[in-house]
């Protein structure tokens, strides 16, 4: 081997690698051009990739276990990232995974929360359970009023009921921690619940009659929906014991609809005067697969069983290059950040590759989620629906 040129490949490479991840990370972001509709604003670039995974994860620098600087460890994807503000930044916990196809929680940073995300030094150690996580993926981050942070995940297992050479089917559960400082994370006993497989569970922020309350998405199997309903509701008396009593289905899949498939929650909800504003994933087949669409609803402030108000159709789909990736035709979002100036900074997956951000405000998503005209099931009623705006805008 000659010594002189394996040298200058390792400088060569390492100056490349550094400068490459330093510009990446350090490059701004804009928000789009067109006018849009007055509901969101999207940003051009992405705001985590595998791309801004820190390179001392991925390479050995030691030049002597490798001369040639080869990639040690690979990165396939950045994605479903719950969010908060924290110390006045705004924070990411990220869905990373492997090439070898095992995911874990990363946190990433940000001053601002548009561009300049920069992950923390290791990844976040979850400790395991008896039964440990094969896979885990998709935390929430909730700032509860008991005074921890919970992050609340799906944690994914081999069902060992499956008949032999069956290799694909898991059993999905809600895995649950919590944190004071988002760096030492408490291991609670996984969700208890008596109806199915739980892979998208969002607790609430507040408590509700003294108790957790929690939303759920019950399914029958792994992937299989079968009886789940749409998005339920439960109690936990104690988060150490978390045996959720009271379930209930409090807004459910609807023929022909985004939702008709699955239906789910997103982040957290936020607190509203008029009231608590969700933004929920609705899943609905097509000839090219499932299609993973954004929506939003509310539910009264004093009875969050009682959704008040729900807009037709999607809030936010996939556009160009989002719709793209390893699940392509899919957004997905688990984190949005309500900021003290009434900015909110929406956090959302395209095709289970990258994350991305659209900024709104309080103000502009309770005003279209209570005076945008609600799905009425039919093409006959959606012409109605357009009909009545026209009348009315030729009066003006």
């Amino acid at each position: 081997m000659n010594t002189m040129t394996t040298t200058s490949t390792f400088q060569d490479r390492k100056i490349a690698l550094e400068k490459e991840h330093k510009a990446l990370i350090e490059k701004q972001n804009e928000s789009q051009k067109s006018t849009g509709n007055g509901i969101y604003t999207r940003y051009s670039n992405p705001v985590v990739t595998a791309a801004h995974i820190p390179l001392d994860w991925r390479y050995d620098f030691n030049e002597e276990c490798n001369p040639f600087l080869q990639e040690r460890i690979g990165i396939n994807a950045a994605f479903n990232a719950g969010a908060i503000k924290w110390n006045e930044k705004y924070i990411l916990a990220v869905r990373v995974e492997g090439i070898d196809r095992k995911s874990f929680f990363a946190i990433a940073e940000s001053p601002n929360g548009i561009d300049s995300f920069k992950f923390w030094d290791k990844p976040c150690v979850i400790p395991q359970t008896e039964e440990p996580d094969t896979n885990v993926y998709d935390m929430r981050l909730i700032n509860h009023e008991d005074g921890y942070v919970y992050g609340i995940f799906c944690t994914e297992r081999k069902d060992p009921a499956a008949p032999i050479g069956d290799t694909s089917t898991a059993i999905a559960n809600a895995g649950i921690v919590r944190t004071k400082d988002l760096v030492n994370w408490e291991r609670l006993p996984d969700l208890i619940s008596n109806t199915g497989q739980q892979r998208n569970v969002v607790l609430h922020p507040e408590f509700v009659n003294g108790k957790y309350a929690l939303y759920t998405r019950p399914q029958d199997g792994f992937i299989d929906v079968g009886n789940g309903g749409g998005i339920g509701l439960g109690y936990v008396e104690d988060m150490t014991n978390p045996v959720v009593n009271g379930e209930k289905i409090i807004f459910g899949k609807q023929y022909h609809t985004i939702y008709e498939l699955k239906n789910g929650l997103g982040p957290a909800p936020i607190k509203t005067e008029k009231g608590w504003l969700h933004m929920a994933h609705g899943v609905r087949n097509t000839a090219a697969g499932l299609r993973y669409t954004l929506y939003m609803f509310m539910t009264d402030l004093n009875d969050i069983t009682k959704v008040t108000h729900v807009p037709a159709g999607h809030f936010m789909a996939p556009e160009d290059i989002e719709r793209v990736g390893d699940v392509s035709n899919v957004l997905f979002s688990n984190g949005w950040i309500d900021d003290e100036d009434g900015k909110v900074f929406i956090y959302y997956a395209s095709s289970d590759t990258r994350m991305h951000v659209a900024v709104s405000s309080i103000e502009q998503l309770v005003d279209y989620v209570i005076n945008s005209p609600e799905d009425t099931f039919t093409s006959a009623g959606s012409v109605h629906s357009i009909i009545k705006l026209i009348e009315k805008n030729k009066t003006i």
